[in-house]
C-alpha cells in the first residue's frame, strides 16, 4: 500500500512522456518507490528546504512532500554543475501556490 500519493504537474508529465522508453521506465520505478515510502535506494538532494530533486541519470525531477503527498513540480536535463537558479525559483513559486490551495 502506498504511503504517499504521487502527483505530477502537467509540465512534468509532458517532460517524462517525451523521454525514451528506458528512461521513462526508470523514472516510473523510482517515483513508485517513493510512493511506497522507499527512499533508501534513491539519489535525492535538497535544493532549498522543503524543495528537493530526484536524480535519475542526467534527469532531475524537482519535488516536495506535503503531508502524505509528493508533488513533482519541475523536471529538466542536467547540463551544468549547479541546478539553474530559475528552476529553483520556479519550484519555490509553485510550492507556495500548491500549499495555499
Amino acid at each position: 500500500m502506498n504511503k504517499f500519493k504521487v502527483l505530477f504537474i502537467n509540465e512534468v508529465k509532458d517532460f517524462i512522456n517525451s523521454l525514451p522508453d528506458e528512461d521513462r521506465g526508470k523514472i516510473n520505478c523510482e517515483t513508485v518507490a517513493m510512493g511506497l515510502g522507499n527512499f533508501n535506494s534513491l539519489y535525492i538532494k535538497t535544493l532549498s528546504t522543503p524543495i528537493k530533486e530526484l536524480i535519475i541519470k542526467k534527469y532531475r525531477l524537482i519535488f516536495f512532500i506535503n503531508k502524505n503527498e509528493i508533488w513533482f513540480i519541475g523536471a529538466f536535463i542536467k547540463k551544468t554543475a549547479k541546478t539553474p537558479k530559475n528552476e529553483i525559483e520556479n519550484a519555490k513559486k509553485l510550492y507556495k501556490e500548491i500549499i495555499n490551495l
